[in-house]
């Protein structure tokens, strides 16, 4: 008779991979842990995706809305859940834990984690580190750093869920300015897929959206000449 697996006191969390796209590259939100101490080693110091863990009365959705506003001061963006991250060993590695011992009070717990993944144009939202995040700054994911815990592969998940959720009309449209041009969308959806895609064709499945709404008003400051504005009507 094959035993029953032995039952370990565990913690909940939530991580956020929030994507932002500056109009040409799509970007990773970063937040640098913070030093708890003037004696901690700084070496120890990574960089990760913001994530925490949940309290004890929490829903999950408002319990990733809490996290992300307490470390980067981020509110109102889109959220989407999409993955749990589960691996036993996924919280100790020795820098993890070298900073998990000073943050966490059971750090030698084993954490699975609930990953979400956000939507925002880069030039409409300014991240402000808070709580144990000692930086928050954004970076181009082709050039992610090795992350703490599992991150890299988390962001990488997140990622993948968003190549699959472009289809859906709504979803492009979160990451890009209320007023865009049709060239800003094109870029967007090329260099999440990573492939280009044929103009004329492109602009005529766009135009098709019935949310997709042609404004009368054309780009300002711009040396080439100005193109048509649109916008999503949610």
């Amino acid at each position: 008779m094959q035993k029953s697996p032995v039952s370990n006191p565990l913690d909940l969390s939530v991580d956020n991979v929030v994507f932002g796209f500056d109009g040409d590259r799509l970007n990773v939100l970063l937040i640098r842990q913070g030093s708890p101490s003037l004696d901690f080693d700084e070496s120890k110091l990574q960089m990760a995706i913001p994530g925490d863990l949940v309290g004890t009365n929490e829903d999950l959705d408002e319990s990733a809305r809490r996290v992300l506003n307490e470390l980067t001061s981020l509110q109102g963006i889109y959220l989407k859940q999409f993955k749990t991250f589960g691996n036993p060993d996924r919280v100790f590695g020795l820098k993890d834990q070298a900073w998990l011992r000073v943050f966490r009070a059971n750090p030698e717990r084993r954490v699975v984690t609930v990953g979400y993944y956000s939507l925002v144009a880069v030039e409409e939202f300014t991240p402000s580190p808070a709580s144990f995040a000692g930086q928050a700054k954004w970076c181009p994911i082709d050039e992610l750093p090795t992350l703490a815990f599992d991150h890299n592969s988390i962001v990488m998940e997140a990622f993948d869920a968003l190549k699959q959720a472009l289809n859906i009309k709504s979803i492009a449209f979160e990451l890009l300015p209320k007023k865009f041009t049709l060239t800003q969308l094109q870029r967007l959806h090329e260099v999440v897929l990573d492939k280009q895609l044929d103009k004329r064709n492109f602009r005529k499945n766009m135009k098709r959206l019935e949310d997709l709404v042609p404004l009368d008003e054309k780009q300002d400051g711009v040396l080439h000449k100005p193109a048509q504005l649109y916008t999503f009507r949610k």
